[in-house]
């Protein structure tokens, strides 16, 4: 596909004409499975980048901190967003600094000074940010196998579990909450369609409202997530759930080439074979569970990013000095227009 050819058409128009676009872009490439090289006949077209801020949201009043075009699944971070995503080894900023030549779009000298700043990203936060991904994946997966396989007694126990893996991850996020006025446990049912179901005690006092919030709002999304399955479309979810095991085994790929290597690949050419092997639904079983063989492979990934993260030579933390003489520059040239 000539993707070239397509962001110069009508749909991409926004790229040109939206101020905070333009020739400000520094790098658009392309996102998803095409980026990866696991992209199949009608796949999602998505493309993602990033643009240099205005003079006045860094010396004025404005705020920017990325543009989304849902129609064709752009999105373009700002400058100092990107930054502070890429501190964190977040994964699907990372893709944009590790595609192949031909893969991107545009690519102004600014753009290709920040690719080569990739080593100032690179740390052992990988292994957490990359981690955390997998293995939001892997629960994906656990909670769709356990929604169409397990009795409900049992589909409760696991919802229970997957609220307190969210619990978990909602405390991490808010460093110091405190959650010790929560308690949830597995109970007789009162509904009458349940044999047993969760139920919560909650005793707060003098609690942030909008913590109070997300925290319910955290609980609910995995509940639902559970309860609006429905009725089953088996083609459909199970291409869902193979594309989610491919992402998993993809995760551990790139983390473990971080942490060795110290670089970021983001079109995985020479794993392709295995990779779209799952996404085919090789490893599913007919009872849409996976096979022996998948969860060995899933657990010799993970002895290979532990043993990976044990020998890194990667620094615990970003050397901030660095990035942020990088960062000056960028946004000084936006401002007086100098390198």
């Amino acid at each position: 596909m000539d993707f070239h050819a397509l962001m110069m058409t009508k749909e991409y128009d926004f790229l040109r004409t939206n101020e905070r676009l333009g020739d400000r872009i520094m790098l658009l490439g392309l996102g998803g499975s095409y980026s990866y090289g696991t992209n199949r006949e009608g796949s999602d077209i998505d493309f993602r980048g990033v643009t240099l801020q205005l003079p006045s949201d860094l010396i004025g009043m404005t705020e920017f901190e990325q543009y989304e075009d849902e129609g064709t699944d752009t999105v373009i971070y700002g400058f100092n967003k990107l930054i502070r995503l890429l501190l964190e080894c977040n994964p699907n900023t990372c893709e944009m600094l590790g595609l192949d030549e031909d893969q991107y779009l545009i690519k102004t000298k600014l753009g290709q000074e920040l690719i080569d700043q990739t080593p100032l990203f690179l740390s052992k936060r990988a292994i957490k940010s990359f981690g955390g991904y997998a293995d939001m994946q892997l629960r994906r997966l656990q909670n769709a196998i356990a929604r169409d396989t397990l009795p409900q007694e049992e589909r409760e126990k696991h919802i229970y579990k997957s609220v307190m893996h969210a619990l978990e991850d909602f405390n991490l996020r808010h460093a110091g909450t405190d959650l010790d006025g929560i308690r949830l446990y597995v109970d007789k049912a009162v509904n009458p369609e349940l044999e047993t179901e969760i139920f919560v005690d909650a005793n707060y006092k003098h609690y942030p409202l909008r913590d109070y919030s997300e925290l319910w709002g955290t609980m609910r999304t995995v509940v639902r997530d559970y309860d609006k399955i429905g009725k089953r479309n088996k083609k459909k979810d199970d291409n869902h759930l193979n594309k989610h095991a491919m992402h998993l085994v993809r995760l551990f790929m790139m983390a473990i080439d971080i942490l060795e290597k110290g670089e970021i690949r983001t079109h995985r050419t020479d794993d392709l074979p295995l990779l779209l092997s799952i996404r085919r639904g090789d490893f599913m079983q007919e009872d849409g569970t996976y096979s022996k063989a998948f969860y060995e492979m899933l657990e010799e990934y993970e002895r290979k990013l532990e043993e990976a993260a044990a020998k890194t030579k990667l620094p615990d933390q970003p050397d901030m000095e660095k990035v942020e003489k990088f960062v000056e520059r960028v946004n000084r040239y936006v401002v007086t227009g100098e390198l």
